[in-house]
């Protein structure tokens, strides 16, 4: 057989269309897919139930990943956590999400918790795949960026506000703390009880007046992040390629051996642990008043600090976690558009000045990271990508603000960032509330 034939073998059209993929799969595996999901989804046949919501989810999610990547502006600013999270909003806002696939969403993300599971393996393996000195530099490290941080975006963003004619208590209590707080859930909910107590407002008035600054937040944030990982790309200096402190002697480690080959057992390992952890956390939180998240994220670190788990066992953890991070990331952005992105709260929210406090807010705590994260010999890149996380909407918001950045590893440190500082600014704003009303 000549050269000549052999290349035109390699170019048919068949081996053209293979080479074409939509997240893993082939596009002649992805079109078949798509058609017998959709077939599903108009008929009325789609199960309702993890198989039915993960084949919407992940099939929906593929595509939108590589439309972000794709789109020339777009790709250089997070566009896979952006396209993700917004188009689904905009299909359920303007009545083109099919009641099937939104069902079968709900039941997957809400009923069945999938959020949590995807959270809890990242958690544990980010933790016990990471390097033992790392981690602790890591942990005692990423408070001070925080704090200076939080402390820049309230300056700044006060004084935005007063350039827009903000009074500085409107600004701090309903644009700044809904973006600093820790989400919705955990961080604009909670807030809302306590504003309406207080101030004698109904509680929906005010949910729906703080939710569109934590949107708005966490979309800065998203932007941020995927603008620091195309500076990391150019400047290596900057970059730790997902590793938040500096060694010693400067080298950069991984989280953990890339070159190990998968173990199946030891991925059903890692499941087990990282479920055994959150259920652990969520068994002592109503005796602690700690979040469960967190306290899970104490016995990851104590079991890694003590050396208690085997090797191979946090070798487990670590190839779930990248496995899930590989695979499921652009399906959980788009639960979180579907089911919790208002596309008309955040449509209504873009004001030049509204949209000018929550930038400034977030930028300064984005900057205050990158620069203090530099002093403290940290890399900058990650430090404000860290920092970044405080004003993300949750545990889903962190991985929108890390999928943005493919930094997934920082898991860890980013729910320590969202829900420790998020805790701390809702007891702030509560009791500054109380004096101030």
């Amino acid at each position: 057989m000549t050269d000549t034939t052999m290349k035109l073998e390699e170019t048919t059209p068949r081996s053209v269309l293979s080479a074409l993929k939509i997240g893993p799969l082939p596009i002649t595996v992805y079109v078949p897919a798509a058609l017998v999901c959709a077939a599903a989804v108009y008929s009325g046949k789609l199960p309702n139930d993890v198989i039915g919501g993960l084949s919407v989810l992940m099939l929906l999610g593929f595509l939108l990943g590589k439309l972000g990547q794709t789109i020339p502006l777009l790709k250089r600013i997070g566009g896979t956590a952006i396209m993700c999270l917004f188009v689904p909003a905009a299909l359920v806002a303007y009545g083109l999400m099919p009641e099937t696939a939104l069902k079968a969403i709900a039941t997957t993300f809400r009923t069945a918790n999938f959020q949590y599971f995807f959270i809890a393996c990242l958690v544990a393996g980010s933790i016990l795949g990471m390097p033992h000195r790392v981690l602790v530099q890591g942990f005692l490290r990423m408070f001070v960026p925080l704090l200076v941080g939080t402390l820049s975006a309230i300056a700044i963003g006060i004084a935005v506000g007063l350039l827009f004619g903000h009074s500085p208590k409107e600004t701090f209590f309903f644009v700044i703390i809904p973006i600093i707080g820790g989400g919705l859930a955990e961080g604009v909910l909670p807030l809302s009880i306590a504003y309406s107590e207080m101030l004698h407002r109904p509680q929906a008035e005010l949910v729906a007046q703080m939710v569109p600054a934590a949107l708005l937040g966490n979309v800065v944030a998203i932007v941020a992040a995927g603008l620091l990982a195309r500076l990391a790309e150019k400047r290596r200096d900057l970059n730790g390629q997902g590793m938040l402190v500096k060694s010693g002697d400067d080298d950069i480690f991984g989280p953990a051996p890339s070159d190990h080959p998968i173990d199946l057992g030891l991925l059903g390992a890692g499941i087990v642990l990282s479920c055994v952890l959150f259920v652990l956390g969520m068994v002592l939180a109503p005796t602690t008043g700690i979040p469960g998240p967190i306290l899970m994220i104490i016995a990851a670190v104590t079991l890694k600090l003590t050396k208690l788990l085997p090797a191979e066992m946090e070798l487990g953890a670590y190839q779930i976690n990248k496995f899930m991070s590989t695979n499921l990331t652009f399906a959980i952005l788009v639960a979180m558009g579907t089911l919790l992105v208002s596309w008309q709260q955040l449509v209504a929210s873009f004001n030049p000045g509204y949209i000018a406090i929550c930038t400034a807010t977030v930028l300064a705590m984005v900057a205050s990271g990158f620069f203090v994260g530099k002093w403290l010999n940290m890399y900058p890149v990650e430090a404000a990508i860290v920092t970044a996380c405080h004003s993300g909407l949750g545990g889903t918001g962190d991985v929108a603000i890390l999928g943005a950045a493919d930094r997934m590893g920082l898991m860890a440190f980013a729910q320590i960032a969202t829900r420790v500082g998020g805790a701390i600014m809702i007891v702030i704003a509560t009791l500054a509330m109380k004096v101030a009303s």
